[in-house]
């Protein structure tokens, strides 16, 4: 690797790390604002969604420049294609905050409703997703990576147990149908969020073993299709 290849692949990860613990407090911000009734700190998420917006289409073009005058090859080359796709992730990621702020909003101006306690355990697996996924990514750690991937599926039985609550709560109270179909929106944004830092874990992997494992079945589910 030449001097010049490796300061920016160097400065390509401080950006995106930066990117990363932008996405990070725009999550925690839509969180909180969801759970304390903070309109307010939903309103700082809506403004800061263009800064991501900014800074992951500068991301792409500093990829596509180092692909375009180094042509890395090996290891460096499936750093920069990591990049690339956790870079998108992220500034998805940004825009469900943003989606979930906007819930919150929405929220604080109706009469309380109580949320769903399922959903506080959700909020804690998914955030410790996001910032795991990010820390694969800094160490280099399939292993952390992988953990990750593990939780993916705990996420979607909360989100279908929290949807399953919300249900029965419109058909016992059809007063409160309107905070629970925005309690089940934020719920499916959580739940999107997880799908999200997994796609991060799954190229943390990619990234340092070369292995592509997005779409990989279950050995149980392939031998179910199987038969």
């Amino acid at each position: 690797m030449t001097k010049h290849l490796r300061n920016d692949l160097e400065r390509l990860e401080r950006r995106l790390l930066s990117l990363g613990s932008r996405v990070e407090e725009a999550v925690r911000k839509a969180i909180t604002s969801l759970l304390e009734r903070r309109p307010d700190l939903a309103a700082k998420v809506e403004e800061g969604d263009n800064e991501i917006d900014g800074e992951e289409v500068e991301i792409e073009e500093e990829c596509l420049k180092i692909l375009a005058l180094h042509q890395p090859v090996a290891t460096d080359l499936r750093f920069v294609a990591a990049v690339l796709k956790i870079n998108n992730d992220l500034e998805r990621i940004g825009d469900l905050a943003v989606n979930i702020a906007k819930r919150a909003q929405s929220l604080s101006g109706e009469l309380p409703f109580p949320v769903p306690p399922r959903m506080r355990a959700m909020v804690d697996a998914v955030t410790r997703m996001l910032h795991r996924s990010l820390d694969a990514f800094v160490r280099a750690d399939i292993e952390v990576a992988r953990s990750v991937l593990a939780e993916d599926g705990k996420v979607d039985g909360m989100n279908r147990a929290i949807i399953d609550e919300l249900i029965h709560e419109m058909k016992t109270d059809s007063s409160r149908l309107d905070q629970a179909l925005l309690h089940f929106s934020v719920s499916k944004n959580l739940e999107r969020i997880a799908d999200h830092a997994t796609n991060i874990a799954e190229d943390v992997v990619y990234m340092v073993e070369g292995e592509i494992i997005r779409h990989n079945l279950p050995e149980e589910v392939e031998e179910q299709l199987g038969s």
